[in-house]
């Protein structure tokens, strides 16, 4: 605009025109990829500093021969923060016995799923001691300690392979056989059975090509084929029907005989059995007990068994 109102008044001619708008068009190139690449510089700052924290994060390391007597994990006076400066867990002491049922019941937030993940040492506390048999988790190769257990998350973690190799990680020199039979003991079968190549059907990144309840059946399978001598299990059955969720419980409860099994429970009746009731609230044991025990206390444990009863009962 600026330039047809200074040629019109005869103020520039036809060719300094021409090469400042020459100029202009080739500033312009440059100067819009350089903005490009800083908006995905920008972007990229977020992924840089996850990378950043995984690539500086103290390496884990002890010694590979298990030591442990027994497999009693034990957790004694363990604080716990996320380096944010909040303390998820304060003096955390209890005690999860082999051959018993111990469950981890609370409101959100209490810490449930943060005492699951030290005891598999997938972080180390800040101050108290975690031990496995007598055996300091904090001096013992993550992997070796790993050995101890069979592990069901309520978060799935599958790999674009087929149902069989996502079964096998469990144990990886286990037959096809071994593999079947476990899958058969997590329900795997009903579903099985409807895909065109059965047990060798490709299930996509993360199993994307199977429902949740499907999803959580072979994470219950690999547990079943590995049948460690912990159990650690985070609302294993959550994400299944009632009919299947009654036939793996039962499955469950051979695979847990004589074991130390460590439960997190959202709903009571999950818990109702359990040998011990550990009740995690704000960083800390609230109550301890059986759930009798519990329950005449009328304390956190007796009004969330209240508040799912009454939820049960709700009609529309």
């Amino acid at each position: 605009m600026a330039g047809s109102i200074l040629l019109a008044s005869g103020e520039i001619d036809v060719l300094t025109l021409f090469m400042y708008l020459l100029i202009a068009s080739r500033l312009y190139d440059p100067l819009q990829s350089s903005l490009q690449n800083l908006a995905a510089v920008i972007s990229l700052r977020t992924n840089v500093e996850r990378m950043d924290e995984i690539l500086f994060h103290p390496l884990q390391e002890g010694k590979a021969e298990l030591t442990n007597s027994g497999h009693d994990i034990a957790f004694k006076e363990v604080s716990f923060g996320y380096g944010n400066g909040e303390n998820v867990l304060s003096g955390v002491t209890f005690t999860a016995k082999q051959g018993e049922v111990t469950a981890l019941v609370g409101p959100s937030g209490g810490g449930k799923t943060t005492v699951s993940r030290l005891a598999v040492r997938f972080w180390d506390p800040d101050s108290g001691t975690i031990t496995v048999g007598g055996m300091d988790v904090t001096k013992t190769d993550p992997e070796a300690l790993l050995s101890l257990y069979s592990i069901v998350f309520q978060d799935v973690t599958l790999f674009d392979n087929t149902i069989m190799e996502n079964i096998r990680i469990g144990r990886r020199d286990a037959t096809d056989e071994d593999v079947i039979e476990a899958g058969k003991m997590a329900q795997c079968l009903p579903f099985v059975e409807k895909l065109a190549d059965g047990w060798n059907t490709m299930i996509g990144e993360n199993g994307c090509e199977l429902s949740g309840g499907e999803r959580q059946r072979i994470s219950i399978a690999r547990a079943f084929l590995k049948d460690s001598p912990i159990i650690l299990l985070d609302e294993a059955t959550a994400s299944l029907d009632a009919e299947n969720e009654t036939e793996i419980q039962k499955a469950l409860s051979k695979l847990i005989r004589n074991k130390t099994v460590l439960v997190i429970a959202h709903r009571m009746r999950t818990v109702e059995n359990a040998d011990k009731i550990v009740v995690l609230s704000g960083g800390h044991v609230a109550e301890e007990g059986s759930p009798e025990e519990l329950l005449k206390r009328n304390g956190i444990f007796s009004h969330m068994v209240a508040l799912q009863k009454e939820s049960s009962e709700w009609k529309i």
